[in-house]
Order: structure tokens, then C-alpha cells, then sequence
């Protein structure tokens, strides 16, 4: 278990917010000499696309893997300019990867003063309870 930052049981993504992603965009399975080692769920609409989910397992962090299959995402939708996505503050891992290695920025940090607009489920009071110290907003503007 990582921290107390948890949906359900002992997740931090609950299996419904994962399969609400893969009902509303495109999942991916992220295979290493074939064995499987993370996931992908992308959102494209247009000119722009969201990054709904990206993992990769434990054992294969700091490899290069999560940043390969990055990649792969952004060559196999050429025509999206901005890709965005979404992060708990307290996700200090995911922040360097997005920032550091894959070039997004962070343009908004939604918390109890400053909901996400775009949360069809926003529930102040459980953003509050599972992410006390809010989510970041990163966006990636392609050349």
C-alpha cells in the first residue's frame, strides 16, 4: 500500500473509475518480452486528447518502460496538439515523469477552493477525504 490515498480496498484507482475510462476512450496493455507489465487509457476527441490512466508495474519502474509507451501514444495520434491529464499532489513520482521526461507543464491545481469543472463526479467532500492536498492539471501542447 502506498500512502493512505485509497478509492477502495486498498487502490488508489477504483475499478469503476478505471472502467468509466476505458468506456469513454481506448485502453492499451503495455507488454515487455511478452510479458505484461502496465496499461494505458487515452481519451481522443479531435484536436485533443486526455491521458486517463498510465501504469506501470513496480517491477519494471525506472526503466524507461511508462516513457516508451508515452511515446507510442503520441505517434499513434499525430494529429492531437494537446494532450492533458490529471494527478493527485501528493503523486511525486508521476510528477517528475510528466514534467521532467515527457515535457508537460502544470497549468491548474484543483482542490476544495478550486474544483475540477470537467468532474462529472466531483463530490467535494470525498476529493477532500482521498486527496486532501488536491490534483494537478498538466498539459502537453505538441509542435
Amino acid at each position: 500500500m502506498r500512502d493512505d490515498h485509497f478509492e477502495e480496498d486498498g487502490q488508489i484507482i477504483s475499478r469503476a473509475s478505471i472502467e468509466r475510462a476505458i468506456d469513454e476512450g481506448e485502453a492499451w496493455r503495455i507488454i515487455q518480452d511478452g510479458e505484461k507489465v502496465g496499461g494505458a487509457i487515452v481519451k481522443v476527441e479531435g484536436d485533443k486528447g486526455e491521458l486517463e490512466i498510465l501504469f506501470t508495474c513496480p517491477h519494471v519502474h525506472s526503466k524507461g518502460i511508462g516513457y516508451a509507451a508515452w511515446c507510442e501514444i503520441e505517434k499513434t495520434y499525430p494529429d492531437v496538439k494537446v494532450w492533458g491529464l490529471v494527478t493527485p499532489y501528493f503523486e511525486t513520482r508521476n510528477i517528475h515523469f510528466y514534467v521532467n521526461r515527457c515535457g508537460f507543464h502544470i497549468v491548474e491545481f484543483f482542490n476544495s477552493h478550486h474544483p475540477d469543472p470537467n468532474d462529472p463526479d466531483y463530490n467535494s467532500r470525498e476529493v477532500d477525504e482521498q486527496f486532501p492536498d488536491g490534483m494537478f492539471r498538466f498539459e502537453k501542447r505538441m509542435p
